[in-house]
């Protein structure tokens, strides 16, 4: 697609107002590369509405770039609804992904009451477990009752520990072959779209091929259906550490810091708060209160 043809399908998609599940399962046929972003807040979702954003994903990383938690695993359902109340305010008109967390939907009935909760409470528009044949059941349930779900397959932070460490999956033709599984299995459940991440692009490019439902990818490659990053990730918010597949398209850290040092600075040499940023009084009224302050110390 030509950079005009771009803009104007963006522009498009803008006057129409908040993509649709509809919107989102054309992709495969229209060729619109989908443009997610992972917002843990109320301040990037709506940055990530102004700036034409298709899915804001309220993605369970929150745990780590805005609890300060070393993985997502301690994520709960209530931090997750309070966020995506937060994101559903800041984006009103973006369509909403809400992500299970960790064991939030390892049964059936546990699930079902989850993303009911994500619906209701958080006012998300789809909910996003992980996993591919071993959740397909899970999947479909979540599927019949009515609830538009996605789910993510490759790296699947909720099973790290299973990977040793954040590996890159399916390098060879047999773990390749486990990820078309896991991705048919989630197309045959009826999920709406799906998410690939750390998996090599030709691999994920093949696969994606293979489907009807769209794909995004995080570390996948060009040939996906949409691409995701975390929005504090290619802004340059969290800096504990970058994965390979992040772009920084600005560094707010820095210049964060920066206004921040000059804060301080100005405070401690009483530069800061000057005549500018203070509130005035009618002098008169100034005086009659010293006059008044005068009088008390007598009594």
């Amino acid at each position: 697609m030509s950079a005009t043809a771009t803009t104007a399908s963006n522009e498009s998609a803008k006057k129409a107002g908040k993509r649709t599940i509809l919107d989102i399962r054309a992709a495969k046929q229209t060729g619109e590369k989908f443009v997610y972003m992972s917002v843990p807040d109320y301040t990037s979702a709506r940055w990530a509405e102004m700036a034409g954003v298709d899915v804001a994903v309220v993605g369970d990383s929150l745990a780590m770039v805005a609890h300060g938690h070393a993985s997502t695993i301690p994520a709960t359902m209530d931090m997750m609804i309070m966020h995506a109340a937060a994101v559903r305010r800041g984006a009103p008109d973006t369509f909403v992904l809400g992500c299970m967390p960790y064991q939030s939907y390892n049964t059936v009935d546990r699930a079902l009451a989850n993303a009911t909760r994500f619906m209701q409470e958080g006012q998300c528009d789809a909910v996003k477990p992980q996993g591919g044949r071993s959740q397909a059941h899970i999947l479909k349930a979540l599927v019949d009752a009515g609830i538009p779900t996605a789910s993510h397959i490759g790296l699947t932070p909720h099973t790290i520990a299973n990977f040793g460490g954040f590996k890159i999956q399916g390098r060879t033709a047999e773990a390749a072959m486990k990820i078309l599984e896991d991705a048919l299995a989630i197309e045959d459940a009826g999920c709406f779209m799906l998410e690939f991440e750390a998996v090599p692009a030709p691999i994920a490019k093949l696969i994606s091929e293979q489907l009807t439902i769209p794909t995004i990818g995080i570390g996948a490659g060009a040939g996906c259906d949409g691409q995701i990053l975390l929005c504090y990730d290619l802004l340059g918010v969290f800096t504990d550490f970058k994965p390979k597949f992040t772009k920084r398209y600005a560094n707010l850290t820095e210049v964060a810091v920066t206004g921040i040092r000059k804060y301080v600075e100005e405070v401690k040499a009483v530069a800061f708060p000057d005549g500018d940023h203070s509130y005035r009084v009618d002098q008169a009224e100034y005086e009659k209160f010293q006059t008044l302050v005068e009088r008390r110390k007598h009594v």
